[in-house]
């Protein structure tokens, strides 16, 4: 039987790595732009990171985590998510007593045991921001903003951004009870799915979050949060309103997002497209004050988001806007015989050295061969090393595309290096 990847993951080959490459980068510079520092942190962890931080009552830790005891019985679990780790991370390593505020950013694998589908498999990868020590509406909206101006310089242009208050605790525990006044009928008549009869006690919350049609049909019709939200959480949702104006990013306010995760608080917000490919949701973070506090730390506020790269790279693909990416040697260098190729293994040496993307036979192919091979891999100069050419230190330098030929020195390459950089 051929050994083949498990479901849900997937290899990633040339020319796609290109793709990825041109997403990291670009997304690596707009980063350095809003100032966040990259962060790497461990594939797995203790698995009570992720029951505390992301919460236990979340589909994420109750049905999707890879859990797993390690050789010496501890429970571990391979990262579902960055935001957790990076917390963690800031407490490890005090960066709470650096100058605050801290701005991480994190390009990383993450593992979820679900059904994969276009843009989501069990391995997948992410990209996360997050912004720690300070609950300035201001913030809300420069991580938003960030966002954006990753997703629009990327080139995604149909974007919708929805945003909403999900409250502080003080607000959610009000907010629970009436939830729990709308669903406790269908939990009696036992409409709502296990899961949710499940949450119903511990966290009502979640039942909106539930995946399910007819628990979903049922939590369109729930009360709004924002109806529920004290004024402290009000006046800081509408400073982020204003922020966002200032800048002239345009929003719509959608009382049904809560984020999938239990560590939200306040401002919470997802990018949407019209695309059809990426199941419409591109980008979602919130802010999330509480959970330094619960990992063990002193109150530290906290706001993020993280956009997976596979669902990127769809929307960007239906959206015919990644350049067209190449990586085919700058020049070709063919030799006749063997008594030329310790030449050719020196000039092509050299050329690498000045910044020339150089390739040569390394299979004692025939001169006939070598050049279809050369216009195969798409090299855009090509050049034969006889023994002549050995000798004098100079050859043909031939355009492949246009067929023209320009003779070069080969003892001194400042002349064929400046014509393959043009």
């Amino acid at each position: 039987m051929a050994i083949t990847a498990p479901r849900g993951t997937a290899d990633i080959l040339s020319p796609d790595i290109l793709k990825w490459k041109y997403i990291e980068n670009k997304i690596a510079d707009i980063s350095m732009r809003f100032g966040y520092s990259e962060i790497r942190t461990p594939v797995f962890e203790h698995t009570e990171l992720f029951e505390r931080g992301v919460g236990d009552t979340t589909d994420v830790v109750q049905k999707e985590m890879y859990t797993f005891n390690d050789k010496g019985g501890r429970s571990i679990t391979l990262r579902p998510e960055g935001t957790a780790s990076v917390a963690r991370a800031f407490l490890e390593h005090n960066i709470y007593a650096q100058p605050l505020p801290a701005k991480l950013c994190y390009n990383i694998t993450c593992y979820r045991y679900e059904k994969p589908q276009a843009g989501r498999l069990r391995e997948f990868h992410q990209f996360g921001a997050e912004c720690y020590g300070t609950s300035e509406p201001c913030v809300d909206a420069e991580v938003i903003s960030l966002a954006k101006t990753i997703l629009t310089e990327l080139g995604i242009k149909k974007l919708n951004l929805n945003i909403n208050s999900i409250g502080c605790p003080s607000c959610r525990k009000k907010y629970n009870e009436a939830l729990k006044d709308y669903f406790r009928p269908y939990i009696e008549d036992g409409t709502l799915c296990q899961t949710c009869r499940d949450r119903f006690e511990k966290n009502p919350l979640r039942i909106l979050d539930c995946k399910s049609p007819v628990c979903g049909e049922i939590a369109d019709k729930a009360p709004v949060l924002l109806d529920y939200i004290c004024e402290e959480c009000h006046n800081h949702f509408e400073e982020v309103k204003k922020h966002l104006e200032a800048m002239g990013i345009s929003y719509n306010v959608d009382g049904t997002i809560v984020r999938g995760l239990d560590y939200y608080t306040k401002t919470v917000f997802e990018f949407k497209t019209a695309l059809q490919g990426t199941a419409g949701t591109v980008c979602g973070g919130g802010r999330y004050d509480g959970l330094i506090e619960e990992l063990g730390g002193a109150s530290t506020p906290g706001i993020g988001f993280a956009m997976g790269i596979e669902r990127l790279i769809l929307a960007l693909e239906e959206a015919d806007a990644l350049p067209v990416l190449e990586n085919a040697p700058d020049i070709f260098v063919a030799n006749i015989g063997d008594e030329t190729k310790l030449f050719v293994t020196a000039l092509t040496d050299k050329l690498r050295k000045e910044g020339i993307k150089c390739e040569r036979d390394l299979c004692g192919r025939s001169l006939k061969a070598q050049m279809k091979y050369a216009d195969k891999c798409g090299a855009r100069f090509s050049m034969v090393i006889g023994t002549d050419e050995a000798e004098k230190k100079t050859a043909m330098l031939k355009n492949m595309k246009e067929k023209a030929q320009t003779e070069v020195s080969l003892e001194n390459l400042d002349e064929l290096i400046k014509i393959v950089k043009e």
